[in-house]
């Protein structure tokens, strides 16, 4: 089953962002590290759900706008256009290759997998794939999928995780049927805008609008 692995809000000053947000939530945030080949860097929140919150900003404008990762491409526009928020999520899953055939298999488009590496703190190399079904950024949103190198374990470091979780995510402008076929979730039988996750939920909602709640 998959998991939420975590959502990524566009910041123009993600260190003040984060600082802000945490003073507000009562959360720790630390600064992640640099994506030199996107030109971004990340501040992060981990929970004891093994989710976390990405800030995710610019260092280098020639090289966002001119990266083929997709969401590197959205969170240009979404700074171009001034919205400051939760704008996209990650799907955390064991197995990236099944889903490249099964898109394959069931004709839906997708980018990637996309290779992902940056340094953390200590000098260990952190590796990640990422893998987009298709969507147009301008109108609308699709989760992407990542999958955690079996070297690196994942970004989540227990010691600075915050005791509150990420237990629902509201999410619209999609169809659900459309999303289903995508992701192979099923909702509950009594609770059709429901879909669950390994340690979350996914609640579909009328606006497009990104949102989640942290208890």
């Amino acid at each position: 089953m998959l998991a939420l692995d975590h959502i990524v809000l566009a910041g123009k000053n993600i260190e003040e962002d984060s600082t802000n947000y945490g003073r507000k939530f009562a959360i720790k945030a630390i600064k992640g590290g640099e994506h030199d080949e996107w030109g971004t860097y990340n501040y992060l929140a981990y929970f004891s759900n093994e989710s976390y919150l990405e800030w995710l900003g610019i260092q280098d404008i020639e090289k966002a706008k001119n990266s083929a990762n997709p969401l590197i491409q959205h969170l240009v526009y979404e700074i171009d256009n001034h919205v400051l928020a939760p704008f996209q999520f990650a799907l955390r899953t064991n197995n990236m290759d099944h889903y490249v055939e099964h898109f394959k298999d069931n004709n839906i488009p997708y980018h990637g997998p996309f290779f992902g590496q940056r340094k953390r703190p200590d000098g260990s190399n952190l590796t990640w794939r990422m893998l987009f079904p298709a969507y147009d950024h301008t109108k609308e949103m699709l989760p992407f999928l990542i999958e955690w190198g079996s070297d690196s374990g994942g970004p989540s470091i227990k010691s600075l995780s915050n005791p509150q979780a990420i237990l629902n995510i509201y999410f619209g402008g999609i169809d659900k049927e459309r999303f289903e076929q995508i992701y192979q979730l099923k909702p509950k039988r009594l609770l059709k805008n429901q879909f669950t996750l390994q340690n979350a939920k996914i609640l579909f909602s009328d606006e497009r609008k990104l949102s989640f709640d942290l208890a």
